[in-house]
């Protein structure tokens, strides 16, 4: 018979098991982008569900900086994209492979995050926080 110690162990590493699983599809689609237009923020990118994507002003093309505690907040956004509206060029996007091994898309090199307070299509609650964290524009102004 187990011991109480060994079941709690085997109850923890089924958690962090599922927690792992949870946080690594996050995002994952394999639909288009979408562009969106709102006051005071212009056309921004948002996933095939209406989500809002951001890009950080830390980041540089090709290259996240937000790793550990940021992705709580910030989560990676990654999906296959296969088409893109008219007014986009699917050319402008990419992947790369981040320094904690997650896949993560990027637009005109730069990496895409959702923000863990945006829960309805059209929420922008990211917009500004920090002053390096914006809606991914589409003109590229970062």
């Amino acid at each position: 018979m187990k011991s109480r110690k060994s079941r709690i162990m085997t109850l923890l590493a089924v958690l962090l098991l599922i927690a792992a699983i949870s946080l690594s599809s996050w995002g994952a689609t394999s639909s288009t982008v979408d562009i969106k237009n709102k006051e005071g923020i212009g056309n921004y990118l948002v996933d095939s569900t209406g989500m809002t994507l951001y890009t950080f002003k830390k980041d540089s093309p090709g290259k996240s900086a937000c790793m550990g505690e940021c992705t709580a907040m910030w989560r990676v956004f990654y999906a296959e994209i296969k088409s893109v509206p008219s007014a986009l060029k699917r050319s402008d996007f990419g992947s790369i492979t981040r320094g904690d091994g997650i896949q993560q898309t990027t637009y005109k090199g730069m990496p895409l995050y959702y923000f863990v307070d945006d829960k309805q299509p059209g929420d922008t609650f990211g917009n500004g926080v920090f002053n390096l964290w914006l809606p991914a524009r589409t003109d590229g102004s970062w």
